[in-house]
């Protein structure tokens, strides 16, 4: 019977691309400036701007959610919303600290195996770019593909941003494989026909992983650094 180590080898060994959510696989985006401050402030505004979407915005304490919500206030105020929290987690990362451990070696080792490796984030291009030059890992990630501008609804869990991460690079999606932490993460590696690798950074989040679909999941980045580190 194949061990975990197996399974993880032979999913990452079978992609040609590695690509790498964000929050969570590389760091805690907002372990310095909390989530919910920041969604509570992108709720003011949306409040400010679209008076009948502010109790809904005032409900969630997820930022990502405000953004989506602003959509139906229109062009304008998405657009304004969508700025401010652009802004919101650019200063975020400058305060969110170290790597997730194991991640610097993972993405060296993916680097290293001769794989084109990519950021595929639901987190604005401009923070996730910020925050690996402010780390100096920049130089092993090939494509930073972000927050669609001004589409909410082509963020993960869309196939969206993995099929371009696949364009970009020539390959067929079943040539790739995203390394994520949230189930909308699998569900848009399902949608594209890509493989997934499920972070369980908490430990309740295997069981949802595995329903979702992951074709395997790891507790820890330092596993995939080491299959990586194997398979190239």
């Amino acid at each position: 019977m194949p061990t975990q180590a197996d399974t993880l080898g032979a999913v990452l060994g079978a992609s040609q691309v590695i690509l790498f959510d964000f929050d969570g696989p590389i760091c805690d985006v907002f372990r310095g400036l909390p989530a919910p401050e920041i969604a509570g402030e992108l709720a003011d505004l949306l409040a400010r701007l679209a008076p009948t979407l502010g109790a809904v915005a005032r409900a969630t304490n997820d930022p990502m959610e405000v953004h989506r919500l602003s959509q139906e206030g229109g062009a304008t105020v998405l657009a304004a919303v969508e700025a401010s929290l652009t802004a919101a987690e650019v200063r975020a990362v400058k305060v969110a600290g170290a790597p997730t451990a194991g991640a610097v070696q993972a993405l060296n080792a993916a680097c290293d195996s001769g794989r084109n490796v990519a950021i595929v984030s639901n987190n604005s291009t401009e923070c996730v770019r910020e925050y690996l030059t402010l780390h100096g890992i920049a130089g092993v990630v090939d494509e930073v593909i972000g927050r669609p501008p001004l589409r909410p609804e082509l963020m993960k869990p869309s196939p969206h941003p993995l099929l371009i991460a696949a364009s970009s690079f020539g390959v067929s999606p079943s040539r790739t494989v995203l390394l994520g932490d949230s189930v909308t993460d699998v569900e848009a590696a399902r949608a594209a026909g890509a493989k997934s690798v499920g972070y369980a950074n908490k430990k309740p989040k295997q069981a949802s992983l595995r329903d979702a679909g992951a074709d395997v999941v790891v507790l820890d980045m330092q596993e995939v650094a080491n299959a990586l580190g194997s398979t190239a």
